[in-house]
């Protein structure tokens, strides 16, 4: 026991480093597309979670301060590396959301949005969208998501380092660029439903003028539907790619300023 003494400082360093670390890691967890989804339970992705801390914690070791000497300044220092967790969550989240915005205006424009799936979120979405969503996140966990995500964790101590929290200036620039760039490119793989949209109303209405006695709805609603239908059969693979591609070039240069 007397041997083993000189020890208890350094376990004492190494818990500390672990459990700080997992407070960042469990609060991307949150939010991680695939992990942090509804349908995985709770005790998985706590378990997830315990696993990135043991791969991310030796990369980022070294950043660690040592523990505080009571428990206010323990506290001062965890609830900054929440926020800072959740912030760096949140934009690979938004990865999903460009896939649910896309779904739901190639839906609304083709009158399929009345037509709802399953969700792995809370609300249900149309059809269109969750299977945009399914189909991106089984790419996104094919491709390797689980080693993109640890390397994303210990990356994100280079822009936030350990104790230093979140700036009021990285915040604004990081979180109006991404949020841009999350509705720019929602809309752009939403494109072809949109420009299909168009075609069939200014069609529609020149029908509507040229024989006012037609009911033109009845006749465009189907065929409007049965387009939809087909236009996704065509776009679903270009959009996917499109969409993996994006998320790939972020994985890897996340925010454009990591090498």
């Amino acid at each position: 026991m007397e041997a083993l003494v000189p020890l208890l400082p350094l376990s004492q360093e190494v818990l500390w480093v672990g459990f700080v670390v997992f407070v960042r890691v469990s609060a991307v967890m949150a939010v991680l597309p695939a992990f942090g989804d509804q349908p995985v339970p709770m005790r998985v992705r706590l378990a997830l979670a315990l696993m990135f801390t043991f791969v991310v914690a030796p990369a980022v070791a070294p950043t660690i301060g040592p523990m505080p000497d009571s428990l206010l300044p323990a506290a001062a220092f965890l609830g900054p590396e929440a926020l800072a967790g959740l912030f760096f969550g949140i934009f690979l989240r938004f990865f999903i959301l460009i896939l649910q915005i896309a779904g739901s205006v190639a839906a609304q424009a083709t009158s399929l949005s009345q037509i709802f799936g399953g969700t792995t979120g809370v609300d249900p979405q149309p059809a269109i969208g969750h299977v945009l969503v399914v189909a991106g996140t089984a790419l996104a966990a094919l491709s390797g998501l689980h080693v993109q995500a640890a390397a994303y964790m210990i990356q994100s101590y280079v822009m936030v380092p350990y104790g230093a929290g979140l700036q009021a200036n990285v915040v604004l620039q990081v979180g109006v660029g991404e949020v841009t760039r999350t509705f720019g490119l929602a809309f752009t793989l939403a494109a072809p439903f949109l420009i299909a949209s168009l075609i069939y109303n200014v069609i529609l209405g020149v029908i509507n003028r040229a024989m006012p006695q037609l009911m033109v709805s009845f006749v465009g609603a189907p065929a409007i539907t049965a387009g939809g239908l087909f236009l996704l059969l065509l776009t679903a693979p270009v959009i996917l790619s499109v969409w993996m591609l994006a998320f790939s070039e972020f994985m890897q240069t996340p925010f454009g300023v990591w090498p």
